[in-house]
């Protein structure tokens, strides 16, 4: 089971100038082949079929705790292409200037799809059952995985991209640590070695800086209040490229409340007339007998507000 917090790994910028081109090279970091959906699906079937987990520990631990840091990946890309697309007019599509379903199918949002609009297949899964073929075959994953983030990183220079990827960068360089020092101990293979492969010098990319201060690249959180607690026998040791020792955080990281993005009245998000449904929202919470406040906070709350005093003036 996965218990979900509603905060984002990252604090991602609001929306600015709207860049549709921008949000379609954006969707290959989500369901391209090395993207984020195809990380989180490889992790996830991975553990699903793992078998003599207790005899296996620490191994299964660390395969099954990143498979959960993937899912909050693929809300990062969600929110940062959502945020793109906020304010675009549905002649920005024109002249290969972006992606026509992300105004007819997505409604100014993120689809499964690559930076071609070919959906997200299964294919790009790799569970073998045999330990070492999938230890390895992931690090090469997060080695094309990271290439491409640089890639989209030099592409687009949108700020909401730009957090993105400087973010991901950093926590992608994690994973691959993380599944190299498994195959080395395995092994005895030390894949950094042999393989020194993205060389990407995250130090020198200013959005990636910020999260290297606060040593983001030694750090792998463990995603559950009780379980995978067994990573600490993989995940040590000298990180193979700066000699600092890695880290293994015995919680989630606190996390950020994304921005509520405004209606997109044009594509029909969330309706054609928005005020409508937020008003129906605000009877339905005084009949449940729920406080003026809103019970936690999922986003920004600013147009709640606004919709409050229309009603009780």
């Amino acid at each position: 089971m996965i218990l979900r917090i509603d905060r984002l790994q990252t604090e991602m910028p609001p929306p600015s100038t709207p860049d549709p081109k921008g949000a379609a090279a954006v969707q290959e970091l989500m369901g391209g082949k090395y993207g984020e959906m195809s990380t989180l699906m490889n992790y996830t079937f991975q553990s699903f079929n793992f078998r003599n987990r207790q005899g296996a520990r620490p191994f299964y631990d660390l395969i099954a705790n990143i498979a959960a840091e993937e899912y909050g990946h693929i809300e990062l890309v969600g929110t940062t292409i959502a945020t793109m697309l906020t304010g675009a007019e549905l002649s920005d599509a024109k002249d290969d200037a972006g992606n026509f379903q992300h105004f007819i199918a997505g409604g100014k949002g993120v689809l499964p799809q690559d930076s071609q609009g070919k959906p997200w297949s299964g294919d790009y899964v790799t569970s073998t059952g045999d330990l070492i073929e999938d230890l390895v075959h992931n690090f090469f994953l997060e080695t094309g995985a990271r290439n491409n983030k640089l890639k989209v990183y030099q592409m687009v220079d949108h700020p909401a991209a730009r957090a993105l990827t400087g973010y991901l960068l950093v926590r992608g360089g994690v994973h691959q640590v993380a599944y190299a020092r498994a195959v080395e101990n395995l092994t005895g293979a030390n894949l950094m070695k042999l393989f020194p492969s993205p060389r990407i010098p995250t130090d020198k990319i200013p959005e990636c800086q910020p999260h290297i201060a606060k040593g983001e690249h030694l750090k792998l959180y463990r995603f559950s209040p009780k379980d995978y607690q067994e990573i600490v026998a993989v995940f040590n040791g000298p990180h193979p490229e700066t000699g600092e020792d890695l880290q293994v955080v015995d919680r989630a990281p606190e996390g950020f409340p994304p921005h509520d993005l405004p209606e997109q009245e044009d594509v029909f998000a969330p309706s054609y007339a928005p005020e409508e449904i937020a008003e129906i929202a605000m009877k339905l919470r005084k009949a449940a007998g729920l406080p003026d406040e809103p019970m936690g906070e999922v986003a920004s709350t600013g147009r709640f507000e606004k919709i409050k005093e229309r009603m009780t003036s």
